[in-house]
């Protein structure tokens, strides 16, 4: 089974079933795992607020979403950030969270 790997979470492991014809998001797939994860616009994709580094795996992720081609046209996330809303692991994929994005009740590591 395919995991989602927090490298900043002290290599957080996250398994999670591959379903081809209901791909799931990478948000709904921490919050299933009570992983907590920023997201301010309860993860609809009208900010940037669930974004996170990709620091493997970027070849394993869905195709970018109108939404966020447009915050990346924007500069509001970078080549190697993806909206965790928008995105669904394809594969295994490890992943941290920005700096900007940390939420304060959570112990991080790096």
């Amino acid at each position: 089974m395919p995991k989602i790997t927090i490298s900043n979470q002290a290599n957080k492991v996250v398994v999670f079933n591959l379903n081809n014809e209901s791909p799931v998001s990478i948000l709904a797939i921490l919050q299933e795992n009570n992983i907590d994860w920023m997201h301010a616009c309860g993860g609809n994709g009208r900010c940037t607020s669930c974004k996170c580094n990709i620091i493997s795996g970027q070849s394993k992720l869905s195709n970018k979403s109108e939404v966020e081609s447009s915050f990346f046209e924007a500069g509001k996330i970078l080549d190697n950030q993806r909206l965790t809303c928008q995105t669904m692991p394809l594969g295994d994929i490890t992943i941290e969270v920005p700096e900007k994005n940390k939420l304060p009740d959570v112990n991080y590591t790096n």
